[in-house]
């Protein structure tokens, strides 16, 4: 008997012999917790399994693993869904052999996996999920597969059938091979440039079974896992891999919020991990802050004459972090218009100012609106009554419910004509931290920028203004990104593959520079127009009409802009190269995706390319947003260069979640794995779907 049969069967031996040993599961049954594979995603060493974890849940993962190294975050975008996104590190292999292109970087290979359930585990039938593993990568790894979990007391036993790189150890016939020929073989290869979704493999060439089993030990951050893969490692990347066993064996030792785990691999290699676990939709942060105004004793003046004006004005604030900028008391209503500065939840906002309106305004005041401006422009009209309100915020009934108490509305004709703030004029500034980020280039493995956008402007009116921002670079390395032609001859023009001379060369640059008109020219119908230096790259004209209901789930707008491209060393030349560009563009919240918002925009890209850009975020209950977007155009792949078409991914956090008190805003991270001249979209310095916001919440 060899050593690694030999070690596999005593391992085997130890798990049962433990789980028989052991009372203590006879009572508490505790079950296991599932974790990541080698290659991310929830499963046991090489394997997927079908099990999903809480929805938000989300994984950094780190394995280090003979030939191959892996970096990769899974979340739980639903209960029901997963989504990997992985780089591997080849060491067996270069990135290229051109030295002076990517020196001696080992080849770094990006893939996306996703993971549906098809079925929820009840007492009797298992979990069952649909995976499709480097689905829009190289296809070092691809695969389908479907697979069945089922708990048993400490024990949670896996199957599956897999396809591609999980069956290549050809166990059975394909069954899909019996319905339609074409599907007994499997096109091979690696595409090479990557980022092409190859569906014409899906569920092709040779089948074999994998799966295992985890056992939850009696001490409770040990878990011990025994897998039979279905992969031969015949079609590796890194080269085909010695073989002597298709069974692995690994443990998992989970402290607080980590997962280190240790596994013995093909019966000859010995592999680790860590992986940082938190949940996305439970992350919090403490607040330390007044509480709402309480109703109880309420002690209202008894006409309109006899309201506080200034101690009301300055509680809206104070309490309810809404800033004033016009109000009208009238016998039988009340109208604030101003903007939330506080308060992200849209009902505690609106709770916390009406309880202020409430405890300062008499009785015969029957309505308060709260109009919610943005840009100077009146957006939202809550409408609260204020009667109804009061029995709510008095607990007057054991069913009360606040929320019940005040509608959203567009603010009519005389709501806007009544606006008159006393200054709609006068400068204004402020200072973001800005970071971008590219993984995965020849170049370098990170290229990255980060500093300050410095930013500032004056107003004429509600409608007009002059707006500017500088970018002041205070660390990155573009410095290295040295693409030009990836060694074939010009098919698009240079409209983002120039960023090197943008950054490298400017530590302060001139982002934007614009004259802004914009306006709410109907009841649900936005307009407005941009000309000047619109972004780091391209100078223009431009405007955009969008069509967004107070609360509807559905907005439709349409921009169009003329652009010439700016020169790099000069910070207000321009180049030769001008093109025409705009979309169409739908934004969608679907009732049958919680939290969801899809945005798809078909036009003309800036390098005078056709297409659709597509991009879905998702939201969870702590306001963290996870996106990604994909641009299809008429480019071909070979046109396109490395990565097929222009993608990228995005997480949204905010800046509440690491404060001590109530705030609004937003940091952005993206992540674009490899940006080429294909699919890109001019960086409007306004949008109206960002300026409407409030009308129909998401980011907010």
């Amino acid at each position: 008997m060899s050593a690694p049969q030999l070690f596999t069967k005593k391992t085997l031996a130890l798990v049962i012999g433990s789980a028989l040993s052991s009372t203590a599961f006879a009572d508490t049954q505790i079950q296991v917790t599932p974790s990541q594979m080698v290659q991310g995603g929830n499963g046991l060493i090489q394997t997927p399994t079908a099990r999903m974890r809480d929805e938000g849940g989300m994984a950094i993962n780190y394995t280090d693993n003979g030939e191959y190294r892996f970096w990769s975050v899974n979340i739980q975008l639903y209960d029901w869904m997963e989504a990997t996104a992985r780089y591997t590190d080849v060491r067996t292999r270069l990135y290229s052999q051109v030295d002076s292109f990517s020196g001696d970087q080992t080849l770094k290979d990006k893939g996306l996996d996703v993971k549906f359930r098809l079925w929820k585990e009840s007492y009797y039938l298992p979990d069952i999920s649909v995976g499709f593993r480097d689905f829009g990568g190289t296809g070092f790894f691809e695969s389908e597969y479907v697979n069945a979990s089922k708990s048993v007391g400490p024990f949670d036993f896996h199957l599956g059938l897999g396809w591609g790189y999980l069956g290549t150890a050809d166990d059975i016939t394909n069954p899909f091979c019996e319905v339609k020929d074409s599907f007994c073989e499997r096109p091979g290869g690696f595409s090479g440039r990557g980022g092409k979704v190859d569906y014409d493999q899906f569920f092709k060439g040779t089948t074999a079974f994998f799966g295992g089993v985890e056992y939850q030990t009696p001490w409770e951050p040990l878990t011990l896992k025994l897998e039979f893969e279905g992969n031969d490692y015949s079609r590796d990347r890194a080269g085909r891999l010695e073989q002597d066993s298709r069974w692995n064996v690994g443990a998992v030792y989970r402290y607080k919020d980590f997962d280190f785990s240790l596994n013995y691999q093909r019966g000859n290699t010995i592999g680790f991990g860590v992986t940082y676990r938190f949940n996305m939709n439970t992350a919090s942060q403490i607040k330390f802050d007044k509480d709402p105004r309480n109703l109880m004793g309420r002690n209202a003046p008894s006409n309109v004459k006899d309201v506080d004006k200034p101690r009301l004005y300055n509680d809206l604030y104070n309490s309810g972090g809404f800033i004033l900028s016009d109000a009208e008391i009238k016998e039988d209503s009340a109208i604030f218009y101003g903007t939330q500065l506080k308060y992200r939840d849209e009902d505690e906002a609106i709770e916390r100012v009406g309880r202020v309106a409430a405890s300062e305004l008499p009785d015969s005041v029957k309505t308060y609106h709260i109009i919610d401006n943005r840009g100077g422009l009146p957006m939202v009209d809550t409408q609260i009554d204020a009667e109804a309100f009061i029995a709510a915020a008095r607990y007057e009934s054991v069913d009360a419910d606040i929320k019940e108490t005040y509608i959203r509305t567009s603010p009519s004709e005389e709501i806007r004509d009544a606006y008159d703030p006393e200054n709609t004029s006068g400068i204004f500034y402020g200072a973001d931290f800005f970071f971008t980020q590219s993984f995965g280039n020849p170049e370098d493995f990170f290229l990255y920028q980060t500093g300050l956008l410095l930013n500032g402007g004056y107003a004429f009116n509600e409608n007009f203004s002059v707006m500017s921002s500088a970018r002041v670079t205070l660390l990155d390395n573009f410095d290295k990104f040295n693409y030009l032609v990836d060694g074939e001859d010009v098919s698009l023009p240079r409209v983002r593959t120039r960023v090197r001379e943008y950054v490298s060369e400017n530590d302060v640059w001139l982002d934007t520079a614009i004259l802004h008109y914009k306006d709410n020219v109907a009841e649900d119908i936005f307009v407005q127009a941009y000309a000047g230096y619109l972004e780091t790259m391209f100078a223009g004209v431009g405007g955009e009409v969008l069509y967004r209901p107070v609360d509807s789930n559905v907005a439709y707008g349409v921009d169009i802009n003329y652009v010439k491209q700016r020169d790099p060393y000069s910070q207000t030349g321009l180049e030769d190269y001008d093109t025409i560009t705009g979309h169409a563009s739908v934004y969608w919240q679907p009732e049958f995706l919680d939290d969801t918002q899809i945005t798809v925009s078909a036009g003309q890209f800036l390098a005078k390319d056709k297409g659709v850009n597509i991009d879905y975020a998702k939201r969870f209950d702590s306001g963290i947003i996870v996106g990604a977007y994909a641009a299809f155009t008429d480019v071909s792949s070979e046109e396109y260069g490395e990565g097929s078409f222009t993608k990228g991914f995005y997480i949204s956090i905010p800046t509440d979640l690491f404060l001590l008190e109530p705030s609004k805003g937003r940091g952005l991270f993206p992540w674009v794995p490899i940006s080429r001249d294909g699919g890109q979209l001019l960086r409007r310095p306004s949008r109206l779907i960002d300026l409407t916001e409030t009308r129909s919440p998401f980011y907010d």
